[in-house]
């Protein structure tokens, strides 16, 4: 019966990983295909590789200075969620004042309110700043965030409070034991923050979208739409297109999906009992 249930329990997990693991491979076999086998019925899985279209679409536009201008935008982001997410976890987590809880409910309830329904006053705020077509409007507006501040305040308040005496008793004050302290404990917390933060600036589309028109500072992936129009009809290239948008993050990712997980689920804490 448990031999049963492990081969039953792997195979899920297999079937798992193979629906969502085919998309990614299927956009792989497409951008390095020859046009022929891409249009064939039955399709090819295996291909035969022919790199002309991944080549041609390199050469056709600058993909390494839209790669570095979205690791900018993105590494930016993540190092101003990291402070105020420290700084607002750590706040609402080890520090008293009135209506804490309040104002943590009024956090989280920020995640609920759908992007498009205050896109236009946001809009309009932004115009005024004069912020359209600037770096400053694709990573202001993302430098604080709520699911972050959560993550943190929840690590903080595992902490024990001895922690906290000790350092008060060599002198230190919040700040020093916030940085010294506290968030190398809260690896998980940074690490978890850090890749989910930059993942999503990553993917950012419809915000740049709208508020630049500014190719030269514009995100890989509002670049890809417009090269998904001049290559519409052209399928290896599409693919290859989004091939060379989605290579960075997916190596990322699966380099470090371990520690989101860790993070999520609250092990590796760094706190021994």
């Amino acid at each position: 019966m448990r031999h049963w249930r492990r081969g039953l329990s792997w195979l899920t997990q297999a079937g798992i990983g193979v629906l969502f693991g085919f998309p990614l491979y299927w956009v792989v076999v497409t951008a390095l295909n020859s046009p022929q086998n891409v249009y064939k019925i039955p399709p090819a899985f295996i291909p035969q590789l022919d790199f002309k279209p991944l080549t041609s679409v390199l050469q056709q536009a600058n993909w390494t200075g839209y790669i570095l201008n979205t690791v900018m935008i993105s590494v930016v982001t993540v190092i101003l969620v990291l402070i105020t997410s420290a700084l607002g976890g750590y706040a609402l987590a080890s520090l008293k004042f009135r209506g804490k809880n309040l104002i943590l409910l009024f956090i989280l309830g920020t995640m609920m309110i759908p992007a498009q329904a205050i896109l236009i006053p946001q809009f309009v705020v932004i115009s005024k700043l004069h912020l359209l077509n600037t770096y400053a409007v694709e990573i202001v507006p993302f430098a604080a965030s709520a699911f972050g501040v959560f993550m943190f305040r929840q690590f903080f308040m595992t902490m024990p409070k001895a922690y906290w005496e000790a350092v008060t008793i060599e002198g230190g004050n919040h700040l020093f034991y916030l940085w010294r302290v506290a968030v190398p404990l809260a690896k998980p917390a940074v690490i978890t923050t850090a890749l989910l933060t930059f993942i999503g600036a990553w993917n950012m589309f419809q915000w740049p979208l709208i508020m630049t028109n500014n190719r030269n500072i514009q995100p890989l992936e509002v670049v890809l739409a417009h090269y998904m129009t001049f290559y519409q009809g052209n399928i290896p290239k599409m693919t290859a297109a989004v091939l060379i948008a989605l290579l960075p993050i997916a190596v990322v990712f699966f380099i470090a999906q371990r520690h989101i997980v860790a993070g999520v689920a609250g092990r590796d804490a760094g706190i021994k009992g």
